[in-house]
């Protein structure tokens, strides 16, 4: 044996042996990235690029039903016949937080369900670690509360129970008959933390003469007045729940026909000329002119791909519907807020309208 494969043989190198030539035979070129490691394993894969892994927790989190959130703050503040302000702001931040919280935390609640009904999503299909998905759950939620508690007591506990509602939806309501109504709570208790907050923040704002309370403006009401509003948000949510149980297997007529009838009564309600008990009257002038803009947008949006799923309750018209009546709720805000008075909030709230049907064609919402 020549020394060189004598040394390859004692090294255990394969570099050597391979490029030790044998009696008779001309040297064995290796190329020098053929082998990778001292073993001479196949080389490492590429990690994943940054842009996919932003694509992949765009899609964990639904970015694209993020622009539903922060209209349930401003319908919440409109309530209160206050303008938006630092509470609303905070509200708005501690909401966004909290809802994409419980979007990872139900993505990693389901990732068993998921690996068999829609393997794409991004903790089956290994794009994002179930750890990781967890972690950011719990994150999301401390930082939610967090911006709560600088808002008030009262908002802190507001945003306390919505915490606690989203995580009890996602680990243990889900799939059971409870689970519409707890989704319909947490989305009632997102508005009322917008009113809770913005309430909260104004009146502990420094007023004249170094007393410790600014006074309210004329007409300024308690966060209280926000609950007919709230219970309008929640009997939407519940109905697009509903409705998105069936978004995988579809076949149900008659979860899309209930939804559809309550959204027809939502915007019915919305256009009667006296407001509901304890909710402030409309601004003549401009709520007039804007509020049935708002009532059509809301039905346009939610009830044509309701009916769609009624005619055909295949699952693509199913999910088609829950994600029209996601996007809907946009609209609904701008409706509340319009009839409580603030069509201006109302018409900034509707400003989001596009950004989230632009999103959605990218990051499907549901």
């Amino acid at each position: 044996m020549r020394p060189l494969r004598l040394l390859a043989a004692v090294t255990g190198s394969p570099r050597l042996l391979a490029a030790a030539p044998r009696s008779g035979t001309a040297p064995v070129h290796v190329p020098p990235d053929s082998l990778s490691g001292a073993g001479g394993t196949a080389p490492a894969p590429d990690r994943p690029s940054s842009r996919t892994r932003l694509r992949a927790w765009a899609e964990l989190l639904r970015v694209s039903a993020l622009f539903t959130v922060p209209g349930d703050a401003l319908a919440g503040a409109a309530a209160t016949g206050r303008r938006p302000g630092r509470g609303t702001a905070l509200a708005v931040g501690a909401s966004l937080c909290l809802y994409e919280a419980g979007m990872a935390l139900n993505d990693w609640a389901d990732r068993e369900e998921d690996a068999v009904d829609r393997p794409h999503r991004p903790i089956p299909s290994g794009r994002v670690a179930p750890g990781a998905a967890l972690a950011a759950a719990g994150a999301l939620t401390a930082a939610g509360l967090a911006l709560a508690a600088r808002a008030g007591r009262p908002a802190l506990a507001v945003a306390s129970g919505l915490a606690a509602t989203v995580w009890a939806y996602d680990l243990r309501l889900k799939h059971t008959r409870l689970g519409p109504a707890a989704m319909a709570s947490a989305r009632a208790l997102d508005l009322l933390l917008g009113a809770t907050a913005t309430a909260g923040a104004a009146s502990a704002a420094p007023g004249p003469a170094g007393t410790h309370a600014a006074p309210g403006p004329a007409g300024a009401h308690p966060p209280s007045a926000a609950l007919p509003a709230a219970l309008a948000l929640g009997a939407h949510t519940y109905a697009v729940t509903a409705v998105s149980r069936h978004e995988v297997q579809g076949g149900s007529t008659a979860a899309p026909l209930a939804a559809l009838a309550g959204v027809a009564g939502l915007g019915a309600a919305a256009l009667r000329g006296r407001p509901a008990h304890g909710e402030p009257s409309p601004a003549p002038a401009t709520g007039t002119l804007l509020l049935p803009a708002f009532v059509t947008a809301y039905l346009r949006t939610a009830a044509v791909p309701l009916l769609h799923a009624v005619l055909n309750p295949s699952p693509p018209l199913t999910r088609r519907a829950v994600g029209g009546g996601i996007r809907a709720m946009i609209p609904l805000q701008a409706t509340l807020a319009a009839r409580a008075g603030s069509p201006l909030v109302g018409l900034a709230a509707m400003g989001l309208a596009p950004l989230a049907r632009a999103l959605s064609r990218k990051v499907s919402p549901t």
